[in-house]
């Protein structure tokens, strides 16, 4: 089953139009991630999907029914941990669980939830006096009512030090295992490629890319690159290694020769020091990150 299916979404706020012919589909069971700079339309997309807004054109499937149509059944099967929440008046994190859990029409253990996001400590507290990274753990807590059958994270790592972001991304793998779809918006690129099957690129308003990793590597023709430590440099190797095809560029790094190219140019290039007569002690390699990959489909030509 497909877990969500837009269908040429656009969706127009006056003369601003925040979403253009949107076309998307996430497969049931996987973590996709939803990429694009600020005003990209991210948060609108996620607002058409749990009909907060209403599409000027197009439509919406979630979890196989229509999202305008049958957004209280949808509701019911899935847990949003919303961007820019604010936490319920004057109520503990305790109570903030519960309303979630009856609000799903849930049999879950509120204290088990609020221990297993980390803030069970705080339970009794008001949740008011929480800190950011504490009301965010608290709102994963609300998202993971009811076993939903979709996660929809909208910045899930905000106000979260780098231990709780890896807890956070723990979380998202188990429930993934346990059979839940999860659709991951963030700009945290180190986030997204720690968990994602798949992912979205939006730009204003436009999906540019939607793929694996890799293959958005490859499509973008974005260069890795090769680290190799020599026994010595022979003269003329740096024009020679700048002259295979693929290769973008060649430094001095430490006692290390640096050479940025694409996949299919580091083979040669260690040949070529072979050939040039130097030994070959120790090679490493690296593929072009997610950022290069998010610069270049969101600044480069489309």
């Amino acid at each position: 089953m497909t877990a969500i299916d837009v269908r040429g979404v656009t969706k127009e706020f006056g003369d601003v139009r925040a979403l253009q012919r949107l076309e998307l589909t996430v497969d049931d069971g996987e973590i996709f991630g939803f990429l694009g700079p600020n005003g990209a339309g991210k948060s609108t997309t996620i607002d058409v999907l749990l009909d907060f807004v209403r599409p000027t054109a197009g439509e919406a499937q979630v979890l196989g029914m229509d999202a305008q149509r049958r957004s209280e059944a949808i509701r019911e099967r899935v847990g949003v941990l919303p961007d820019g929440f604010g936490v319920l008046g004057r109520m503990t994190g305790r109570q903030h669980v519960e309303f979630a859990i009856e609000a799903k029409n849930g049999d879950d253990d509120p204290d088990a939830l609020l221990e297993r996001v980390g803030v069970a400590d705080a339970a009794d507290r008001r949740a008011i006096g929480y800190s950011k990274g504490m009301a965010q753990r608290l709102m994963l807590a609300m998202a993971l009512a009811g076993e939903p059958d979709l996660l929809i994270l909208d910045e899930p790592s905000t106000g979260l030090d780098p231990g709780g972001a890896r807890e956070m991304r723990e979380i998202v793998r188990e429930e993934n295992e346990r059979g839940a779809t999860v659709f991951f918006s963030s700009h945290i690129l180190e986030q997204v490629e720690a968990v994602c099957d798949r992912v979205g690129i939006l730009r204003a308003g436009e999906l540019v890319a939607v793929d694996e990793i890799d293959d958005l590597r490859e499509r973008a023709g974005t260069v890795g690159q090769l680290r190799l430590t020599l026994d010595t440099v022979p003269e003329g190797l740096f024009d020679a290694l700048q002259d295979l095809d693929g290769v973008e560029g060649v430094k001095r790094e430490g006692g290390d020769v640096v050479v940025a190219c694409a996949d299919p140019a580091k083979g040669p290039a260690i040949r070529t020091c072979y050939e040039a007569g130097a030994a070959v002690e120790n090679v490493r390699t690296s593929q072009a990150s997610l950022e290069e990959l998010f610069i270049r489909y969101t600044e480069g030509d489309r």
